[in-house]
């Protein structure tokens, strides 16, 4: 029986004095693998990042080209690893922020058949670089992520995480910030089994890249839960807003009913016709809800298509390639991202 395959992803832009760190701590060798390649995938660096990338040994370098962001990287990194014959792919940040030592910790869930997606739970309590409000932020950010996926994920803003072959085949990032929230809100609302494992981080070499400001991050991050939620819950989403838009003009037209029988009509008024376009609103935005979620079973029928096109392509190529080669590309335009 063959053995099992990880691939450790990357993604990087402009990471070329913390990349040489993170690579020299990742594993050659993990319980349960028979073989364990290292990936980058390079966000259109203008630096050194390739040049560390090659010196320190990566097996497989995808270039993207250009910056398209950390999402499509991310993205692009689990098609590339699916290609390239992993059965399990671990995702981890190139500033080191992660203690690669937990990586099997990661990777037992998945080998046990008892998740598919892995969340590494950082101890955002005691993490001295993280101020209190960033605490409060990623608390309650997570809590959200939680009540929207139905998971029980611990910390949703890691990007330490596991995934098995399968899970990076069913998921598809849609958006162009950040993958983490909208990958867990996906992979619950897909009914796969996702879990959260405690792991442990190292000193801040940089500041974030992604977070430039808690506002902006803040703002980002709202708006990525939203769009996933009504992406895969369309109906509840909009027939919820429906539902408020048809309560306050109920309410506002059960006022004026109030002031109409006490003969006090005629000076509310405006409450008539805020009323009216309120339950209009609300009425339109509930067929919005349905015809969204007609739309939300057609794009799930083409992810499922999508899905076994990219299974059987990957099935139908070549044998896995030995160790330490990268695996060829599966079309012409594909060449052109492979070092």
């Amino acid at each position: 029986m063959a053995g099992k395959t990880l691939v450790i992803q990357i993604p990087c832009f402009n990471e070329g004095d913390t990349l040489g760190i993170t690579l020299a701590a990742l594993p050659r060798s993990v319980p349960g693998f028979t073989r364990v390649d290292w990936m980058v995938i390079d966000d259109g660096s203008t630096d050194g990042t390739i040049a560390v990338a090659k010196a320190a040994g990566v097996d497989h370098i995808v270039r993207l080209g250009r910056n398209q962001g950390l999402a499509r990287a991310f993205a692009a990194g689990l098609e590339a690893a699916v290609r390239a014959g992993a059965d399990v792919i671990v995702n981890t940040d190139a500033d080191n922020q992660y203690q690669a030592d937990d990586i099997p910790k990661l990777t037992t869930p998945i080998l046990a058949g008892e998740a598919d997606l892995v969340i590494g739970a950082r101890p955002i309590i005691d993490t001295p670089h993280f101020s209190r409000t960033k605490k409060a932020l990623q608390l309650l950010g997570s809590m959200v992520v939680r009540m929207a996926s139905r998971t029980t994920v611990v910390d949703a803003p890691s990007g330490f995480r596991a995934l098995s072959r399968e899970a990076a085949l069913r998921l598809h990032v849609h958006g162009e910030y950040s993958y983490t929230l909208e990958t867990i809100i996906a992979a619950g609302r897909k009914n796969m089994a996702v879990t959260s494992v405690p792991i442990r981080t190292n000193p801040d070499l940089r500041p974030s890249r992604l977070v430039r400001s808690l506002p902006d991050y803040v703002f980002r991050s709202a708006v990525t839960i939203l769009r996933s939620f009504a992406t895969y819950k369309p109906l509840r989403f909009f027939v919820g807003i429906g539902l408020l838009l048809l309560a306050g003009g109920l309410t506002l037209g059960l006022r004026y009913l109030y002031f109409a029988a006490l003969g006090e009509g005629e000076g509310h008024v405006q409450s008539v016709i805020l009323c009216a376009l309120l339950i209009g609103m609300g009425v339109f935005t509930g067929l919005i809800g349905i015809v969204a979620d007609l739309i939300a079973v057609n794009r799930r029928l083409l992810e499922k298509m999508l899905t076994l096109q990219q299974a059987g392509r990957v099935e139908s190529a070549a044998p896995r390639a030995p160790a330490r080669r990268r695996a060829p590309p599966a079309t012409p335009a594909e060449a052109a991202t492979w070092s």
